[in-house]
């Protein structure tokens, strides 16, 4: 029998982990190593453990799950990344593909949703909880084909960084707030909105809004009138 490949799990709720850890321990094929609460503390545990699959939360106390999966990406190349997350939203689903992840599973899935998403990214699939709404999925599969006709366009041009918070801009972040989630000054979060405005030749929130829509990054049909 082959070894069972390593899993490290990220959450910042104790009893989840615990509910995943149990889940795991069904498949004598895979076998928690590790787990973390926090962003800094999974790099860290990454480094000792190096994890072949990571169950990873996006909303983490220390920053953002979609950055992490960069970090991941580059400390262990071959790692494979499922998340699980409470959201279903597309344009978090669509970024955490598009930052690397294989595997996307909501928080109220279950079990055997879970196990068959380790079961695909271990085969070099991809997994798409089919928890998640047709409608949905259908709007990511559509995302999907702008992004590929996008490589050159002024989207295009725009750090990920800066793409990250013309996603919350379009989504109704006040610079304030966005500056609460990614750790940095309000000032840095008007700068990026600045060049983000320059670069993709917008006037105003309202233009951001409509070309975020329209490139499939925001729900446009889930927001208020």
């Amino acid at each position: 029998m082959s070894q069972a490949k390593r899993l490290l799990v990220i959450d910042d709720h104790p009893l989840f982990r615990e509910g995943l850890k149990a889940i795991v321990s069904r498949d004598p094929r895979y076998v928690v190593s590790a787990e973390a609460g926090s962003g800094a503390e999974a790099l860290q545990l990454a480094r000792s453990v190096k994890p072949e699959i990571i169950l990873l939360d996006l909303s983490l106390p220390d920053g953002s799950g979609l950055d992490l999966i960069g970090q991941f990406k580059t400390q262990l190349p071959t790692v494979h990344i499922v998340v699980v997350s409470m959201h279903a939203k597309l344009d978090l689903i669509a970024a955490a593909f598009k930052a690397g992840a294989e595997g996307y599973l909501v928080k109220e899935s279950t079990a055997e949703r879970l196990l068959q998403a380790l079961d695909a990214v271990a085969r070099e699939q991809q997994y798409l909880d089919s928890a998640i709404s047709p409608k949905v999925v259908q709007k990511l599969l559509e995302f999907s084909t702008r992004r590929a006709q996008m490589t050159d366009s002024a989207y295009g041009s725009l750090t990920q960084r800066e793409q990250q918070i013309m996603r919350l801009l379009a989504d109704g972040w006040t610079s304030s707030a966005i500056a609460g989630k990614l750790f940095i000054t309000r000032k840095t979060v008007e700068n990026h909105r600045a060049n983000i405005m320059s670069k993709l030749g917008l006037k105003n929130l309202a233009d951001l809004v409509r070309y975020a829509a329209r490139l499939g990054l925001i729900d446009i049909d889930a927001m208020p009138e």
